[in-house]
């Protein structure tokens, strides 16, 4: 064996940087955040070549004193934590003080800066792994790192480096996002000495929704939901893109606990899940959350570029996020337009939300005239009645039919502006297909099936909630083989996939055995559900597998009960869905994730036709 000996220093600082330097963009991250923690209020950023051969960032923060200038650069020194308790509530962006050590040590390097109440800054330089003494320099209040020549000195490294345009958008997605976490400092980025991005500092929530409309898209705010939710000591605020606004890409996802982006597998499990029964198959959302919690809640210190988090309480949180993010897109309806909001805080309460765009919906102060007019009585609109007898009889009661018209022979209310319902009145019905309405806006477009679906779905759902699910019991119990951490989480959680009609018990170290299965899921494959079940409370501590599966049931029959393509309605029919529409949750989108309805208003159909040109 080698005799064992101490690494160098130059290349401890290598390794270290072979971790956290990956390429241009790491050194930008590490660096701004070191701005961040400084206090700053402004950053500039001039990239040239792509990062490889220069990165320069300039800060307005409480710089560094002159006999400290060395330090900075040395392995493992920080202004950060001092002690174990520090190190559990870490608070700042960084705190491991091996950055400026580790990019020192691949790149040639400049540190000047000039602390606040100092009437002189000092400059330090690193080439090849030599500190050159600290010498005068001319700066304002600040710091400003320079890092030219990156992998001069390690040329393996510079051959991963991708062409000078993928690498400098890798610096600009990143510094978009750190503008996003802090929203009151201003950043500017520039390219080979031209300008590319100014993000000004948001100074109220307005700017903000702008800062993040230049991020995400214009047309972001417009279809969002701005959320503010606090309870069990986490709050939860930023904007939610709508089921319709989502993406063939996760590439407009940003999620920050205590102002760090993440990614994190229990948050990316939540948000997957509250979206799951209103996003088309294949699509990913577009959301801007911010999770605070107290800095002991979470560990940040197991990741070295800090992109991974823990959460001590995994399935508090998860459980938190998920209930926060399903009751917001609960509370959507149809014909909700963009209006200004301003959402107050709120502790232990349900989820305060509102759209996030800045134009304003029209406000009804009185009583409209169309409430109360489709009441009276009932009407078909030929739902067939034995997919929600089948339901029914699972549940032990009588079969209902699906109620969603109102009084055939009432007549349609004058349309006025000022008290037309958000969806309006029904004016036509196209092919058997669609619903064409008139409102306060101009042209409501509704996919009548669709929409009917959505109502159905709803109601098979609700009525499945207040009512006990009923049990079936195996003729022969099957035994299943499971990982032996899934055994323990079905020993563990037995009470609640009991309530959920799954009886299963531990029969040894990696087997369970299964007696009882939700009447509602005759036929299906019992042993791969149980290991879906179980694998999803081993990792996350809860599952709604169980529930999924029932859903996708329950919305096949809304889909075979609800009116057909093809079918001609009257008026009033056509009004009934309409209201029905907008007082269902969810109902801006099918069982499926599609939409179900869509508005063109005045100007919009003015252009069609180029009127006032």
């Amino acid at each position: 064996m080698p005799v064992i000996r101490p690494l160098p220093a130059e290349l401890i600082n290598q390794i270290a940087a072979g971790e956290v330097i990956e390429r241009p963009s790491s050194v930008v991250k590490e660096l701004v955040e070191n701005s961040l923690d400084a206090g700053a209020t402004r950053i500039e950023v001039d990239i040239e070549l792509g990062g490889q051969r220069l990165i320069r960032i300039r800060d307005d923060g409480g710089g560094i004193e002159p006999d400290d200038l060395p330090l900075a650069v040395a392995s493992h020194a920080t202004s950060k934590i001092r002690s174990f308790d520090d190190l559990e509530h870490v608070a700042s962006m960084g705190f491991r003080g091996e950055a400026l050590a580790s990019v020192s040590s691949v790149a040639r390097f400049a540190l000047t800066s000039r602390a606040r109440g100092q009437d002189t800054a000092f400059r330090i330089e690193v080439d090849g792994g030599k500190l050159q003494a600290a010498r005068p320099a001319q700066h304002p209040q600040g710091t400003s790192v320079e890092v030219r020549d990156l992998f001069y000195n390690v040329p393996a490294r510079r051959k991963f480096l991708r062409a000078e345009r993928t690498e400098f958008a890798h610096i600009d997605d990143l510094l978009k996002s750190l503008a996003l976490a802090r929203g009151a400092v201003e950043f500017r980025l520039s390219h080979n000495g031209k300008p590319v991005r100014i993000l000004k500092a948001a100074k109220d929530e307005q700017a903000a929704l702008l800062r993040v409309a230049e991020v995400l898209g214009e047309e972001f705010p417009a279809q969002s939901l701005r959320i503010d939710h606090a309870a069990a000591g986490l709050h939860l605020s930023g904007w939610v893109g709508l089921p319709t606004a989502s993406r063939s890409q996760a590439d407009s996802q940003y999620f920050y606990v205590n102002g760090r982006l993440v990614r994190d597998r229990i948050v990316a499990h939540a948000v997957r899940q509250a979206y799951a029964d209103v996003l088309f198959h294949g699509r990913h959302p577009a959301f801007v959350l911010y999770l605070e919690l107290d800095p002991a809640g979470v560990d940040v210190n197991v990741h070295p570029a800090k992109h991974e988090v823990r959460f001590r309480e995994q399935r508090l949180v998860h459980d938190f996020l998920f209930r926060t993010l399903h009751e917001v897109l609960a509370q959507t309806r149809a014909g909700q337009m963009g209006g200004a909001s301003a959402v107050a805080d709120t502790t232990d309460a349900a989820p305060a939300v509102g759209y996030a765009s800045a134009v304003a919906a029209p406000a009804v102060t009185s009583t409209p005239a169309w409430s109360g007019q489709f009441s009276q009585s009932r009407l078909s609109l030929g739902v067939r009645e034995e997919p929600l007898a089948d339901y029914a009889a699972l549940l032990g009661e009588p079969a209902r039919m699906a109620e969603s018209a109102y009084a055939a022979n009432t007549p349609m209310p004058p349309a006025q502006d000022d008290e037309a319902p958000p969806l309006g009145f029904a004016i036509a019905q196209l092919k058997g297909i669609y619903i064409l309405a008139e409102n306060a806006h101009g042209l409501v477009l509704v996919d009548m099936h669709a929409a009917h679906e959505r109502i159905t779905y709803e109601k098979l759902k609700s009525g499945r909630a207040c009512s006990n699910l009923r049990s079936q019991l195996l003729l022969v119990p099957l035994n299943v083989s499971v990982s032996a951490k899934e055994a323990a989480a079905a020993e563990e959680h037995a009470d609640a996939l009991a309530e959920w009609g799954l009886e299963l018990s531990r029969s040894g170290p990696s087997g369970v055995v299964v007696r009882r299965i939700p009447a509602l899921l005759e036929g299906a494959d019992v042993a791969q559900l149980c290991r879906d079940v179980l694998a999803e409370l081993a990792l996350h501590g809860s599952s709604r597998r169980l529930q999924e599966l029932e859903n996708e049931l329950l919305s096949t029959m809304a889909c075979h009960g609800s009116v057909r393509a093809g079918r001609r309605l009257t008026v009033p029919e056509m009004n009934a869905l309409l209201r029905e529409m907008e007082a269902t949750e969810r109902s801006g989108q099918c069982n499926h994730g599609r939409p179900t309805w869509t508005q063109l208003g005045l100007a919009e159909l003015d252009k069609l036709f180029l009127r006032g040109r």
